[in-house]
């Protein structure tokens, strides 16, 4: 079957899980203002740490009483501070269905070398059993598993009378998902996910149990410097109003705050999450009527609305072998890049065979349907290229 060549392209292309797209109108004389050759520590570098922090409150409605800090590497700094900070002081159940969560896990058991560790597994495209959690646990999971586009359905499995912690990577949810805050008491995420700012800088937030463990608390290996976050046996407050472990660039700090206040200028987290939403059923009514693609994770309460992860199910490919079907979705994803129609959008290295696309709210709706439109040109254009070298 051949299938036209689409006549347009979309107008921002870009449809990594991250670094993710910029936000709509995104132009680099947004950074004018950033502080650069200042001092982090200066009044004006210090202040703007601050606002990030504030406005982050804001737009994420993050509890009042929950402190905020901007730390090193990402998100996975992020989650590495918490791991080798809070746990060792209980039994641990951790949850992982795709690669970063697994990430944890062996971090967990190998690195820390905790003994008393609970593992619930899942497929990718699948969830653990959720009502295995033991409340009494420290409880470490992703949020949203962005390597199989699966993610959580609500934090109702979470107790809210836990004895323990519940530690969680969020980095391709914040934003883009509602987050129940009374069930988390540690939350990371990263600026190069669902605001498309840049990376390398993390986001850690803990909830006031964290911060009592924090305090009551000493774990029985030592800490990097740039995982300390107590003194004397309180909590360093200095990390949570800007006063940053290592140096940030005030370039990237820039860069978040104008993506912040693009997420205020459109109406906040709802809205934030309305976008996420709309991008992904332009993919859910692409499905309803393309007979060889479908999603990963098959029930739709698990599916996420951002690192949308599809699959093929022609008899044709799903016929290939595995390493035939990765590079059958690799030509796929090459043809269209050549075109300069959409990119950074196969599957993760470590997931099945398939496509990955970014739908988080700096994505616009009608860029999603221009590539869909391509990629049923590049299936049939792979397809015909695979039955010829037959």
């Amino acid at each position: 079957m051949t299938v036209a060549k689409p006549a347009s392209r979309p107008t921002v292309p870009h449809f990594s899980s991250g670094p993710c797209a910029k936000r709509p109108g995104w132009n680099a004389q947004n950074l004018k203002d950033a502080a650069l050759g200042r001092s982090h520590r200066a009044k004006v570098g210090k202040t703007k740490l601050k606002l990030a922090i504030d406005l982050t409150r804001e737009v994420l409605e993050v509890p009042g009483d929950y402190r905020i800090g901007i730390v090193p590497a990402s998100d996975t700094g992020a989650v590495e501070m918490a791991l080798w900070s809070l746990l060792g002081a209980r039994p641990v159940t951790t949850l992982a269905w795709e690669s970063f969560g697994e990430g944890w896990v062996s971090d967990i058991v190998k690195e820390l070398k905790l003994k008393d560790v609970t593992k619930l597994n899942a497929a990718y495209g699948e969830i653990p059993d959720l009502s295995k959690v033991d409340p009494k646990s420290d409880i470490v999971f992703t949020w949203n598993g962005t390597t199989s586009g699966v993610r959580v359905p609500n934090a109702d499995w979470i107790s809210a009378t836990r004895e323990g912690l519940t530690i969680c990577d969020a980095t391709s949810a914040a934003f883009a998902q509602p987050l129940d805050w009374a069930k988390l008491d540690v939350v990371t995420f990263s600026w190069q996910k669902a605001l498309g700012g840049e990376a390398a800088h993390g986001m850690l937030i803990l909830s006031p149990r964290a911060v009592e463990r924090l305090e009551t608390y000493k774990p029985a290996w030592p800490l990097p410097k740039i995982f300390r976050m107590t003194k004397g046996g309180k909590i360093n407050e200095g990390i949570f109003v800007g006063e940053t472990i290592n140096t940030p660039s005030m370039l990237c700090v820039e860069d978040y705050l104008d993506a912040l206040n693009w997420a205020k200028s459109i109406g906040g987290l709802k809205a934030l999450i309305a976008r996420a939403d709309a991008n992904t059923k332009v993919l859910a009514d692409w499905k309803a009527k393309t007979p060889w693609i479908d999603f990963l994770a098959k029930d739709a309460a698990i599916r996420s609305n951002t690192s949308v992860c599809l699959k093929f199910t022609d008899p044709a490919i799903t016929s290939l072998s595995d390493d035939a079907q990765a590079e059958f979705s690799k030509k796929l994803v090459a043809l269209i890049e050549k075109e300069g129609a959409g990119y950074d959008f196969a599957y993760y290295r470590d997931a099945p065979a398939g496509l990955r696309i970014w739908c988080g709210a700096t994505v616009e709706a009608k860029d999603v349907e221009i590539l869909t439109q391509w990629i049923d040109w590049a299936f049939a254009e792979t397809k015909a290229q695979l039955a010829k070298a037959a």
